[in-house]
């Protein structure tokens, strides 16, 4: 299996232009994942297509990371957390929070998020994280503690 996070893709920002791409890309691999012109996406890509993708939703005083996808055929290489790495000068602009999924929650870790408890979450991330669980979603709250 080729390392292709070492080789063959680069990671920046979206520019706003491909917005049309990378929806396309969250209608494939994650239908509930739209990207919106407001948000901060950012992207992993070869010389060909986007590889992976992640949004981030901007408050006053914090940010929401939201709709990590890396596409199926490229899994488990490394490259989610290549995604999260290279985008670490978004990361720290504010605080930043996640819900993460429990088969996420190890490569979260990895990114040096924390999980935290809901009380420790702003008050619109909280009523999210309420609303998605009442839905039936299981989802840990995540912060991202740069170290």
């Amino acid at each position: 299996m080729t390392d292709l996070t070492k080789t063959t893709l680069s990671f920046h920002p979206l520019e706003p232009l491909r917005l049309p791409l990378v929806n396309r890309l969250y209608k494939a691999h994650y239908p509930a994942g739209k990207a919106k012109k407001d948000e901060i996406i950012w992207i992993g890509e070869t010389v060909t297509s986007i590889a992976a993708a992640v949004r981030f939703q901007e408050y006053d005083d914090f940010q929401f990371m939201t709709g990590m996808l890396v596409v199926p055929q490229l899994r488990q290489q490394g490259l989610g957390l290549a995604l999260l790495n290279a985008c670490h000068s978004q990361l720290i602009t504010k605080p930043c929070y996640c819900f993460a999924f429990s088969h996420l929650e190890p490569l979260y870790l990895k990114a040096q998020f924390s999980m935290i408890g809901d009380n420790q979450l702003p008050l619109p991330l909280a009523h999210r994280i309420a609303r998605y669980r009442l839905g039936g979603k299981a989802l840990t709250p995540m912060q991202y503690q740069a170290k």
